[in-house]
């Protein structure tokens, strides 16, 4: 069975990523930026500039860390607010900070490159399912808890294991239905996951592919885990048939769709309000069934040298106030917040409504899903 030309070109491209990196998933939607980046190393400390990481240094060339009481830098990967976080926590705490950037695979690659001698202090994104994994290889400091644990809400709480390994700080949709207003009215626009697969909407939707988009991966996962993995097959079989556009990114996307390549896209959240602010004819559907969520969430490594330093950059990203900053300030602000008492942006809708696969189940099955999708582009 032979996908839609762009789809399938790009699920071509999808079969090999998924052989090199089948167990890496998800990043925020600054994932084009991320990627121009690639995993580079990023400090504007002119000190730690010299002893940052960088996208072409093997992992055996990386400093280790260093003792905090020697004044070494806390090494956080991350894969979105790096423009904002470090100014804001030295500024807050005192300790210095050295980040890492580049998008959810190439910084869980990274860090199983470097299983053996890390030298990262904290990882914080939103890949739960794979940090979730790395939570039951023993990599990840475990039985420690936050002073804020307490005032998450009720929807984050759901996502703090037992073992807590990692904390929520916050979750955006990895997909809303968004649909061009020049090419389809209010009236007939689709309002669940499943209209997209209606005959109506043949060769017109477009969505990222899950082995290079990272959301792309948490927002198929939970059809998966929540329908079963025959129900989910036949979900995206369905979407196969009818002919659906398969990019590698959700800019592309947004470009298929403003351009009048596509008439309706499963979108990440930030893309589609970015499109919507910025004046392009587009209109947000939050479907009646939910949103699939990116969660993001921080976790310290297990032997870090620097655990009081990592301890208060988990607690400070806990912090409502903080969560207000990236809210209001940060470039990734669309998404709900853990903590309480803080204000997702006005013009987000209220009845947003997330939905999660549970994050052991996705990061279990994510090879095989992802195999399953490489497998349809052969066909």
């Amino acid at each position: 069975m032979l996908l839609n030309r762009p789809g399938s070109k790009k699920w071509m491209t999808f079969a090999v990523m998924n052989a090199l990196v089948l167990t890496t998933v998800a990043c925020g939607s600054k994932e084009e930026a991320a990627n121009n980046n690639a995993a580079s190393a990023e400090s504007t400390s002119p000190s730690a500039a010299s002893t940052a990481p960088t996208n072409t240094a093997s992992a055996s060339e990386q400093p280790a860390a260093a003792p905090a009481n020697q004044g070494e830098p806390l090494v956080v990967y991350l894969n979105d607010f790096d423009e904002i976080i470090k100014p804001m926590f030295e500024e807050a705490t005192g300790y210095k900070l050295e980040l890492v950037t580049g998008n959810g695979a190439e910084l869980a690659s990274r860090i199983e490159a470097e299983k053996g001698n890390p030298h990262w202090d904290v990882v914080w994104m939103d890949s739960m399912p794979t940090i979730d994994q790395m939570g039951k290889q023993d990599q990840l400091l475990a039985d420690w808890t936050p002073k804020d644990i307490d005032n998450l809400t009720d929807f984050a709480k759901q996502f703090v294991p037992a073992s807590h390994a990692y904390f929520p700080t916050g979750a955006h949709a990895a997909s809303v239905i968004i649909y061009n207003t020049k090419a389809i009215d209010a009236n007939s626009a689709p309002k669940t996951w499943k209209d997209l697969a209606d005959p109506k909407f043949k060769g017109a939707v477009g969505m990222a592919d899950p082995a290079v988009a990272a959301p792309a991966y948490p927002f198929v996962s939970w059809f998966f885990g929540a329908q079963g993995m025959d129900a989910g097959k036949q979900y995206f079989e369905s979407l196969i048939k009818n002919g659906v556009h398969v990019y590698p990114k959700n800019p592309n996307v947004a470009k298929a769709l403003t351009g009048g390549e596509i008439k309706v896209a499963a979108l990440q959240e930030s893309n589609a309000y970015t499109l919507k602010n910025s004046g392009e004819p587009v209109e947000i559907v939050w479907p009646q069934e939910g949103a699939p969520a990116s969660v993001r969430v921080a976790a310290i490594q297990k032997n870090t040298k620097h655990a009081d330093a990592a301890k208060a950059f988990v607690e400070f990203l806990l912090d409502p106030k903080t969560q207000q900053a990236l809210i209001d300030q940060g470039e990734e602000s669309y998404f709900e917040p853990s903590a309480k008492d803080v204000q997702p942006k006005k013009d987000r809708a209220a009845d947003a409504k997330l939905v999660a696969a549970e994050a052991g189940w996705a990061g279990e099955h994510e090879g095989e899903i992802k195999q399953w999708f490489a497998d349809q582009a052969v066909k």
